[in-house]
C-alpha cells in the first residue's frame, strides 16, 4: 500500500473517543518528537482503572503479574518492556510471567474479559484466553474474549491458534494487514475457527501503539523500525 503521512494516521487517532480522556497530549507528543519510545507504564487513562485492585496513576509501572482492569467507562494505555497495549473498558488483563521451564518464550498474557489491542516485540509469547492460546512472533493483533468464544485479528505477523476444545484443530496464520480475522468457538469441536470480519480497532491506534515503542507498523511502508 502506499506510504501515508505519519500525520494522517495521528490526525485519525485524534478522533478517537479515548482523546476525551486525555490522548491529545500523547498525539501531541507524538507529532513533536518523532518516532521515540516513551518509558514504560501506563501513559492515559480514561474512567476507572484499576492495577491489582488499586486506583491507577499516570506513570505506573506494569509489572509481570499484575492485573489491570478498566471499568465500564475506562480505558488505558500502557507500555510493558518492548509491547505496548490499549485496553478498552470493561476489560481485564494478567501480564504473564515468563515460564521457566520454557526458555524460548518471553512472556505475554492472559485477555480474562473484554477486548484488547496489542503490539509486540521479536520473541515467542503466550496470549491466553478461556477460549484458546494463542503463540504469537512480533506480532500486532486485537482480540475480544467472551464466555462462548472470542475474536482475534492478527493484525500483522505469525501466530499459532490452539482452541481449547479441539486442540487437534490448531492452525498457523501469518498476516500482513488484517486479512485473516477469525471467531474461535468454545464450545464447536468440529469447526472452531470461523471467519469473521475486521471489526473496533484501526490502522491509527496500531500506528500510534507502535510508535510508543519506537517502531512502525509493517503496513506502513519504510517509515522507521519494523519486525
Amino acid at each position: 500500500m502506499p506510504k501515508l503521512p505519519r500525520r494522517y494516521f495521528l490526525k485519525q487517532w485524534a478522533a478517537l473517543p479515548l482523546v476525551a480522556g486525555g490522548l491529545s497530549g500523547l498525539v501531541s507528543h507524538a507529532l513533536a518528537s518523532g518516532v521515540n519510545p516513551v518509558p514504560p507504564g501506563l501513559h492515559r487513562l480514561k474512567g476507572q482503572v484499576r492495577v491489582n485492585g488499586q486506583p491507577a496513576r499516570e506513570g505506573m509501572l506494569i509489572r509481570p503479574g499484575d492485573r489491570i482492569e478498566t471499568g465500564t467507562d475506562g480505558e488505558a494505555v500502557y507500555v510493558v518492556g518492548r509491547n505496548a497495549y490499549l485496553q478498552r473498558a470493561a476489560t481485564l488483563v494478567e501480564i504473564s510471567l515468563p515460564p521457566p521451564d520454557s526458555p524460548l518464550l518471553t512472556g505475554g498474557l492472559r485477555l480474562l474479559t473484554g477486548k484488547l489491542l496489542s503490539v509486540f516485540g521479536k520473541g515467542a509469547q503466550r496470549l491466553e484466553t478461556s477460549t484458546a492460546t494463542i503463540g504469537i512472533r512480533g506480532t500486532g493483533c486485537y482480540m475480544e474474549a467472551e464466555a462462548e468464544r472470542m475474536y482475534i485479528c492478527l493484525c500483522y505477523g505469525e501466530a499459532d491458534y490452539l482452541p481449547r476444545v479441539a486442540p487437534d484443530k490448531a492452525r498457523f496464520f501469518k498476516t500482513h494487514h488484517h486479512e485473516q480475522p477469525v471467531w474461535i468457538s468454545a464450545s464447536d469441536r468440529d469447526n472452531p475457527i470461523t471467519a469473521a470480519p475486521m471489526i473496533n480497532h484501526t490502522d491509527a491506534e496500531l500506528v500510534l501503539l507502535e510508535n510508543l515503542v519506537g517502531r512502525w507498523p509493517p503496513f506502513y511502508g519504510k517509515g522507521g523500525p519494523v519486525y
